[in-house]
C-alpha cells in the first residue's frame, strides 16, 4: 500500500472488473495503535452502499483513514414469471378428499419415492443482493429465494442475502416470518418448534461414494457456517450442525427436493435433540458466545477492544482525556462511557449527513440543501454567538409570548348588584 499524506478529504475513483470503487482519504484523530479493517453499512440507505475503514500508518509515522465505499448491486430475478407453471398433483386414487388435500382410494403412496425434484436452485454468489427490504429493520428473508424461484428481484419485499449473526427474530417465527408450532411434525419436516433451537439438519437420501464427506460439505457450506458434520457413508445420511439457527433454517428450506452430485432427491428435516448431556452443555456455551459475538457487533471497535484490555493505550487516554481539564479529577465509569456513546453517536449523524448531502448533489439539488441540516446549522450559529442556543432560546420567546396573552377572566357578578353595605 502506498504512503498517504494526511491531507483535507479527497476522493479516488478505483475502476475494477465488477464495481467501481470510491475511496475517501480523511486524518484520522484517533489514537488507536493497531490497524484495523471492519466493514460498515450506512445508516442512511444501508441497501445502496457499504463502507470499509482501514486505520494504517503513512512514511511519517502519522495515522490515517482510508474510507472504501462500494456499491452493492442489486438482487436479480431468479426465473421468468411467464414460465413459473402450476404444479400439479398426481392422481393416486379414485376420491379426492378436500379436506385433507389428498386422494383415497387407490394404492398406498410411498411420500419418499413419490418426491420430485424442485423446480430451481438458490446461487448465493449470483443470486443475492439488495432488494427493497434492506431498507426496513427487521425484514424477514424471501422463502422463494431461499427456494430459487423468486421472479421479483430487486423490487421483493424481502431479504435476498444468507442470514448473520446479527439477524435476530422473535422465538415464535423463523428467519422467513413464518410462525413455528409446540411441537415437531411427525416426519421433522415443517417449521419446527419454538420450545428449543434446533441447528442440525439431517440429511438423508444421499447416494453414497467414497468422498461422502467432502461432497455434503462442499455443498452446505454455501448456507452459512457449519459447526460439524458427521456422516453416516452407508446408510447414505448426514447431520450437518450450522452455528447460527438462521442459517439451518435457511439451508433446510434451500437444500429440500435438490441433489448433490447425483441425481437423487433428498429429504431434508429437523434433526431430533442429542440425548448426550455433553451436547447439552456444548450449546449452552455455544449461545453465550454467538450473544457475545452479536454485541461485538453492535458496539464501536475501539469500546470493544478497551473492553477486552487489547487496546494498551486506553487507559492512558482515559487518564488524560478523563480529567476534563480538572488536575486531579477522574471521571467515574458511567461519566466516560457516556461521553464515548454521545461522540459514537454524533460520529454516525455526521456521516450520515454527509451521505445525504452527497446524494443530493449527485441527483441535482446541489442547492437545496436538506431542511434538518439547515436547522442545525442556524442552531449551531446562535449557540455560537451567545450561552443559549436557538432552540432554547426559541422556547422562551414561545413561553413569554403565552404567559403574556393570558389574561386572567373576569368573575361574573351576582344576578342583582347587591353588596353586604346595602340595605
Amino acid at each position: 500500500m502506498e504512503d498517504v499524506k494526511p491531507a483535507p478529504m479527497s476522493n479516488t475513483t478505483i475502476m475494477d472488473d465488477a464495481n467501481p470503487v470510491q475511496t475517501s482519504l480523511a486524518p484520522d484523530t484517533s489514537l488507536e495503535p493497531v490497524t484495523s479493517t471492519e466493514l460498515v453499512a450506512t445508516s442512511a440507505d444501508p441497501s445502496a452502499t457499504t463502507e470499509q475503514t482501514i486505520i494504517t500508518t503513512n512514511a511519517e509515522g502519522k495515522k490515517v483513514k482510508k474510507i472504501i465505499r462500494r456499491k452493492r448491486r442489486p438482487a436479480r430475478p431468479q426465473v421468468d414469471p411467464a414460465t413459473i407453471k402450476p404444479q400439479e398433483v398426481a392422481q393416486t386414487g379414485n376420491i379426492y378428499n378436500v379436506w385433507y388435500n389428498k386422494w383415497s382410494g387407490g394404492d398406498r403412496e410411498d411420500k419418499y419415492l413419490s418426491k420430485t425434484k424442485a423446480q430451481g436452485r438458490c446461487n448465493i454468489a449470483k443470486d443475492s443482493g439488495y432488494t427493497k427490504a434492506d431498507k426496513t429493520p427487521g425484514s424477514y428473508f424471501c422463502l422463494f429465494f431461499a427456494r430459487g424461484v423468486c421472479p421479483k428481484g430487486v423490487d421483493c419485499e424481502y431479504l435476498h442475502r444468507l442470514p448473520s449473526v446479527t439477524d435476530l427474530f422473535p422465538s415464535n417465527v423463523d428467519c422467513f416470518g413464518r410462525d413455528k408450532h409446540a411441537d415437531y411434525r411427525d416426519d421433522m419436516g415443517g417449521v419446527g418448534t419454538f420450545s428449543r433451537q434446533n441447528r442440525t439438519l439431517y440429511i438423508g437420501r444421499i447416494h453414497p461414494t467414497d468422498d461422502i464427506e467432502e461432497v455434503v460439505s462442499r455443498h452446505m457450506q454455501e448456507w452459512g457456517e457449519i459447526e460439524r458434520t458427521r456422516v453416516l457413508t452407508a446408510r447414505g445420511v448426514a447431520f450437518v450442525t450450522y452455528m447460527n439457527e438462521a442459517n439451518a433454517q435457511f439451508a433446510r428450506e434451500a437444500i429440500a427436493h435438490q441433489s448433490f452430485d447425483n441425481e437423487e432427491i433428498l429429504n431434508a428435516r429437523w434433526a431430533t435433540q442429542d440425548p448426550n448431556p455433553q451436547a447439552a452443555k456444548r450449546e449452552a456455551r455455544r449461545i453465550e458466545e454467538q450473544a457475545a459475538e452479536a454485541i461485538r457487533k453492535a458496539l464501536p471497535a475501539a469500546y470493544v477492544a478497551e473492553l477486552e484490555g487489547r487496546d494498551p493505550e486506553s487507559k492512558k487516554r482515559r487518564k488524560v482525556e478523563g480529567s476534563f481539564g480538572l488536575q486531579g479529577y477522574e471521571a467515574p465509569d458511567d461519566v466516560w462511557y457516556a461521553k464515548e456513546k454521545s461522540e459514537w453517536e454524533a460520529s454516525k449523524q455526521i456521516d450520515s449527513d454527509d451521505l445525504a448531502q452527497r446524494k443530493m448533489i449527485e441527483g441535482g439539488g446541489a442547492g437545496q440543501p436538506p431542511q434538518h441540516m439547515v436547522s442545525a446549522q442556524q442552531d449551531a450559529q446562535q449557540a455560537g454567538n451567545g450561552i443559549l442556543s436557538g432552540s432554547t432560546l426559541a422556547a422562551l420567546k414561545g413561553f413569554r409570548a403565552s404567559s403574556s396573552n393570558k389574561r386572567s377572566a373576569p368573575v361574573a357578578g351576582p344576578l342583582v348588584d347587591y353588596g353586604s353595605d346595602s340595605d
